[in-house]
């Protein structure tokens, strides 16, 4: 396994959060596993480090949670060979998450065994190919995740059914003479009290040797292995009951008179019960994925491609980079590329969250999973399979899901030591009614006894935080914010300060020339020609709104000689013989250049919130320019929004001070840091925070890089470079500022749910338990039914899923022309509600950003 990439493992067998408790520490026993996070909800694992697959697949095997596996086929092409054949296999093995490769000459296929989860078949073909032996991914034994679950839920249908169908004349039998007592009286003149009791054991018996089967199969093991879990408590308490009652059954004479009952309804009951709970749990687990299974259905199966001017129809796993990709009206987009050919408005918005189609034409680039409006468009694949941007999407969401968060750490030391408490006090509960209890003291103990062990619910506490962000981050994805890193839903709500780059993040990147002035006898046109001569080898934003504006005046460009940057202060060059300086007033002034009466020129402009910069000719001050970068539409009602959630907003830009002044009053921005170089950001960010206040800083370019890594949340705007996206822990699919609301919203939301979900799972815990031990039996007479309890249990798995669901219908917290922060989200202690924002209520009307 490389070191560098993390392996995901799906895992059998997990029931609670004492499995996800056992599995960890058999993952972290493995030589060369760094870290092992375990997550219950997405029944998986993901593993850091060195170890070699087999050994975790082998440690699994031995905690009795075993990996899931299976088998792909590739067809290869080009093999001669023995040697082809063994380099071919030497390939696909090293590929992380392979476990076995068979490759056979003679049909040019591939068998591979991998961890299922770890390794797609696109990856093995992409190995393959890489060694000169192009491969096809044919997935013959492969079953998807929404087929494995499909056939989960139908079994689970079916044990629940027939073990309903046995229970159902058990519970008659016995329970309808206690609330009945005619027939009572007429079942014991017609077949029988002990007739009865037999018929009960025999279905009782069924029930649980068959559709319960699992809960003895991994309960009982576990339990002489010294690791029980909840399997553990259900085989021990329906036990407990049957075993009473056969006794009482076939055996009375070891029993007094006074005790001589049969609990064989209790023991089928539980196994009901809790296999509908384990039903309904399934069901609303297999919901909580329902956002990856959404963005890998938005990419179409097929694609008109072009090869050597004929057109044919191929499944898209067979598209290659330079296909020329045909797209009829109303069509999907099967892959990455750039326009060729044709002009047509695409609905981005299941990638972006952005609802205004996009026009796109020759030159522009286009999203595989995007929808085609009415034109016809014709583009070159540029990437295909895994390096899609919705391939890449798929992994980041599927990457936040299986986080960690720091509040699970905590849980994780509970349910450790959960199971084994509950048998102690199971035991303790036993052993005070038999020396404590009144008479029947047995049965008495019997029914406290196996209510503790079958109340007791560790499932709840393992789902509870696994599951919101199982369905928090999805939805997220769905409204165009990807948490790269899961820590980044707690690290959000932490937040006290938003740190934001001006440039591109406030506004729109793409800055004017607005005002020139230049110094008495400077000819204007051959100035602006020159300085747009040595901008036009500069990428800056600025450099680019010069040579635009000298080409919009249709002015030539001299050649320019000796041209060098000078990092976050300007260029110099040598036009026409001429020393060329552009920058900041500060650059002239380092240089000892007076600027004169453009001085008050510029900083006019920079009281109009333009940027003003200055030209030096032979080291004599020329010109001012005014650059204005006008602000994005979005920006005023985000930093409203920002404030209404109780953070300060803070500007890092490298303008003067004055320009950057009137843009955060513009703004209503809190504090200003201006005039930073590009290598300074992380030092301003440091000014920024006090005490143990959190910060998060908003960026895209490449510059900004270092100051997402060193924030406590690094957010990037999708619409950045590559490397500033690498570095964030939260990217917006958008460049709209309103995101980042919307991040810090659903971060709000995720972290509450999940608060809900831990405060039900240990309070239900906490107050059931000792109700079960008959804790107010001294008081009231009240004795908890085992079958309550089993209901009890089945349904705070079902409880907190559900809370978690609720996730996936939460809406952005920016609705269209205004601000939708949820009301029940209070703003921090101290904090300033904007006059602009409104407050919507809890279930605002379903508006994109």
């Amino acid at each position: 396994m490389a070191g560098s990439k993390p392996l995901s493992i799906e895992i059998d067998a997990m029931s609670c959060a004492s499995c996800v408790a056992r599995v960890e520490k058999a993952l972290s026993a493995v030589d060369g596993v760094e870290e092992a996070v375990v997550n219950l909800a997405g029944e998986s694992a993901t593993v850091s480090g060195t170890a070699d697959e087999q050994a975790i697949v082998d440690a699994l095997e031995i905690a009795g949670y075993p990996a899931r596996k299976h088998t792909m086929t590739l067809s290869v092409r080009d093999m001669s060979c023995a040697s082809c054949v063994r380099r071919v296999e030497m390939a696909l093995r090293a590929v992380p998450g392979v476990l076995d490769v068979a490759v056979n000459l003679a049909t040019d296929t591939a068998t591979v065994t991998v961890l299922t989860g770890a390794v797609s078949a696109t990856e093995l073909a992409r190995a393959s190919g890489a060694l000169g032996y192009p491969a096809t991914a044919n997935v013959l034994e492969e079953r998807d995740h929404g087929s494995r679950k499909a056939e989960e839920m139908s079994r689970l249908r079916g044990q629940v059914t027939l073990a309903a169908v046995l229970t159902l004349p058990v519970f008659i039998m016995e329970m309808g003479g206690h609330l009945v007592p005619a027939f009572h009286h007429w079942l014991a003149a017609t077949i029988g009290l002990q007739t009865s009791w037999i018929i009960q054991f025999v279905l009782a018996s069924i029930v649980m040797s068959w559709p319960g089967q699992a809960f003895y199969s991994r309960g009982i093991p576990a339990l002489f292995k010294g690791t029980p879990d909840m399997n553990s408590l259900v085989a021990l308490g329906s036990l407990a009951a049957w075993g009473y009652s056969v006794v009482a059954t076939f055996l009375p004479q070891l029993l007094p008179a006074d005790n001589l009952a049969v609990y064989f309804e209790a023991a089928a009951v539980i196994v009901t019960l809790i296999l509908l709970g384990r039903y309904l749990e399934a069901r609303a687990k297999g919901r909580t994925g329902d956002a990856i299974k959404g963005l890998l259905d938005l990419q179409p199966k097929t694609a008109r491609v072009e090869r050597n001017g004929v057109h044919t129809e191929l499944p898209i796993e067979q598209i290659m980079i330079g296909d020329i990709v045909h797209v009829r009206p109303g069509e999907k987009i099967a892959t990455d590329g750039m326009v060729v050919h044709g002009a047509s408005y695409v609905d981005e918005s299941m990638v972006t969250g952005e609802p205004t189609p996009i026009r796109k034409e020759a030159g522009a680039s286009v999203v595989g999973g995007t929808i085609n409006g009415q034109g016809a468009l014709s583009f070159r694949a540029s990437q295909v399979g895994d390096d899609t941007m919705l391939a890449q999407i798929v992994r980041l969401v599927a990457q936040a899901q299986s986080a960690r968060l720091p509040i699970q750490d905590l849980v994780n030391r509970i349910t450790a030591w959960f199971v084994p408490v509950v048998l102690l006090l199971a035991t303790l509960t036993v052993i005070t009614w038999l020396l404590l209890g009144p008479v029947p003291a047995l049965t008495h103990a019997l029914v406290a006894g196996v209510s503790v062990l079958i109340i007791a619910c560790p499932c709840a506490m393992g789902l509870a935080t696994p599951t919101s962000i199982m369905v928090g981050t999805g939805r997220a994805a769905e409204l165009g914010v990807l948490f790269r890193q899961g820590s980044a839903l707690q690290g959000l709500q932490e937040t006290r300060v938003v740190a934001i780059d001006k440039t591109g993040t406030l506004t729109q990147g793409r800055p004017a020339l607005i005002d020139i002035a230049v110094a008495a006898g400077v000819n204007e046109e051959r100035l602006l020609g020159m300085i747009a001569a040595v901008e036009d080898q500069s990428e800056h934003p600025v450099a680019r709104a010069i040579v635009r504006a000298a080409a919009e005046r249709g002015l030539a460009l001299p050649a320019v000689d000796a041209f060098s940057s000078i990092t976050g202060l300007g260029v110099q060059a040598q036009v026409d013989g001429q020393s060329v300086l552009v920058g900041a007033d500060r650059l002239l002034i380092g240089e000892h250049i007076d600027l004169g009466e453009l001085a008050s020129v510029g900083r006019r402009y920079a009281s109009a919130g333009r940027t003003p910069i200055f030209v030096a000719i032979d080291g004599t001050v020329a010109a001012v320019l005014g650059i204005a970068d006008p602000i994005k539409p979005g920006t005023p009602a985000a930093v409203s929004a920002l404030h209404a959630l109780g953070l300060k907003v803070a500007m890092i830009t490298g303008d003067n001070r004055a320009t950057a002044d009137v843009i955060a009053d513009e703004l209503g921005i809190d504090h200003v840091v201006a005039e930073v170089l590009p290598d300074g950001k992380v030092t301003a960010l440091r000014t920024l925070v006090s005490g143990q206040r959190k910060i998060a800083f908003v960026g895209d370019g490449i510059n900004d890089a270092p100051a997402l890594a060193a924030a406590d949340v690094g957010i990037a705007i999708g619409t950045g470079t590559d490397i500033a996206i690498e570095s964030a822990d939260v990217v917006l699919m958008s460049g709209d500022l309103r995101g980042v609301v919307n991040a810090f919203y659903l971060s709000r939301q995720t972290m509450r749910n999940i608060r809900q979900n831990l405060f039900w799972a240990f309070g239900y815990n906490i107050l059931l338990i000792p109700v079960a031990a008959g804790l107010f039996y001294p008081i009231n007479g009240l004795m908890l039914s085992p079958m309550l309890a089993a209901g009890a249990m089945a349904l705070s798995s079902v409880f907190v899923l559900s809370n978690a669901l609720r996730l996936r219908w939460a809406q952005p917290a920016l609705l269209e022309n205004r601000a939708a922060v949820e009301n029940s989200v209070d703003p921090l202690p101290g904090s300033q509600q904007a006059a602009s924002i409104t407050l919507n209520d809890t279930h605002p009307q379903e508006t994109s950003p």
